[in-house]
């Protein structure tokens, strides 16, 4: 008889989607009058920008050339968008990242979870995430047999788990306890806060510190409004010795049915074998991904390659703004109810806390139950995400105004 992976039965039931699920339907089928606003999804709504599409139908009309048609390319991506990526995303910013150490991938969701393949397995490295924290984090850990005990006589059980609360301002506090690998993810998911210089530098300085490898998790750095705010790991001294950055085309051009993210790794970045010998990571990413990946497709990269040209960027910024528009009116609208609002400036996410020691489901059912609108418990990230709650502003500007009205007229604070 075959033999699963037993750490699948270790995880724990993911029930926040499907219980959202449950509940809606059990509303919608009390009151099927109802029309419900869902401002819970992270999924884009609005279209790829003109420019993307257009570049994906030339690109489909090489494919229908024999002279142009492109069959397998090259796994690390072709060497014309990670040039571009190098230039614009990161050169521009004064980060020393050349273009053969970028990694073109099908997502970060997936890079941040197949990251863990060239890291040792099972309990050797003691590993942090914030709490709350985006759930990708843990779930791949557990099914990677990264819990229980780490090290011989550490007290040590599970995950190390950094409180990210209103407390200390949603910046995760240093580990008190010496961790060899943590998750970092700025702007936040689902906090909506976004680290600064001095948080990015003091982490730096721990991982340089303690040998310390930061997996950054940049995926939302184009919703950044505020000048001073780092967009890249990168930008920080000594960055490159120590991070792994992530990054994605999903949300920065709504890409999230497309399928183009990137995985930057330093080839300054070394981790240890059970010899004590120094390896480079880059070469078992390159291993990794040139083994267990074909690579984006042709037609998907020209669409990621017009997204840094000028009209690009044009259109890039204005389907942006319009999320971050989105996000601005709820923002106002939750304050002039008196709740304590965070997110919403860097990130197309709210964070509400949660008002009259509701729970976060309490408030779930309260918004649905009084307005009709759907947002996300923020339980669900983590025990530090009880009382508070997330809308997203991925939506129409007609659904969130219509939201915002109903919260301001229905629900009862």
């Amino acid at each position: 008889m075959v033999q699963i992976n037993a750490n699948y039965l270790k995880l724990k039931a993911g029930d926040l989607v499907p219980e959202i699920g449950r509940r809606v339907a059990a509303y919608q089928a009390g009151h099927p009058d109802a029309k419900i606003i869902r401002m819970g999804i992270g999924d884009v709504t609005e279209p790829l920008p003109a420019v993307c599409v257009a570049a994906m139908h030339a690109a489909v009309d090489d494919m229908g050339r024999r002279e142009d048609f492109r069959g397998y390319g090259p796994e690390q991506g072709y060497a014309w968008l990670r040039e571009k990526i190098a230039a614009r995303d990161f050169a521009a910013r004064g980060c020393a990242i050349e273009a053969d150490e970028i990694f073109v991938s099908d997502g970060s969701k997936c890079d941040t979870a197949n990251i863990l393949d060239i890291l040792a397995p099972g309990r050797v490295n003691v590993i942090a995430v914030t709490d709350p924290v985006y759930p990708v984090y843990v779930d791949t850990n557990v099914m990677a047999g990264h819990t229980g005990e780490a090290r011989e006589g550490a007290e040590y059980e599970g995950l190390v788990y950094l409180p990210t609360t209103a407390e200390n301002g949603f910046a995760p506090p240093l580990s008190e306890r010496r961790v060899d690998i943590v998750y970092l993810c700025s702007p936040n998911n689902p906090t909506g806060a976004a680290l600064g210089r001095v948080d990015l530098e003091r982490w730096v300085d721990y991982a340089r510190r303690h040998e310390t490898l930061i997996l950054f998790d940049a995926a939302y750095e184009a919703y950044i409004t505020d000048p001073s705010l780092p967009h890249s790991i990168y930008e920080i001294d000594g960055a490159r010795e120590v991070a792994i950055e992530f990054r994605s085309f999903s949300k920065t051009a709504g890409f999230t049915g497309v399928r183009c993210a990137l995985t930057v790794i330093p080839k300054t970045l070394t981790g240890t074998a059970e010899n004590g010998e120094r390896v480079d990571l880059h070469r078992l990413w390159m291993r990794r991904h040139t083994t267990k990946f074909n690579g984006v497709s042709y037609i998907t990269q020209r669409a990621a390659e017009a997204v840094y040209s000028d009209e690009g960027r044009r259109q890039v910024r204005e389907t942006i703004d319009f999320y971050m528009g989105n996000a601005k009116i709820i923002r106002k609208s939750l304050v002039a109810l008196g709740l304590s609002v965070y997110g919403g400036v860097n990130a197309p996410y709210v964070w509400v806390k949660t008002p009259g020691g509701l729970t976060s489901w309490e408030f779930f059912d309260k918004l649905l139950g009084e307005a009709h609108v759907v947002g996300t418990p923020g339980s669900g990230f983590g025990q530090a995400g009880e009382g508070y709650f997330r809308l997203s502003s991925f939506n129409s500007r007609e659904n969130v105004l219509e939201a915002m009205a109903r919260l301001k007229e229905k629900v009862r604070l």
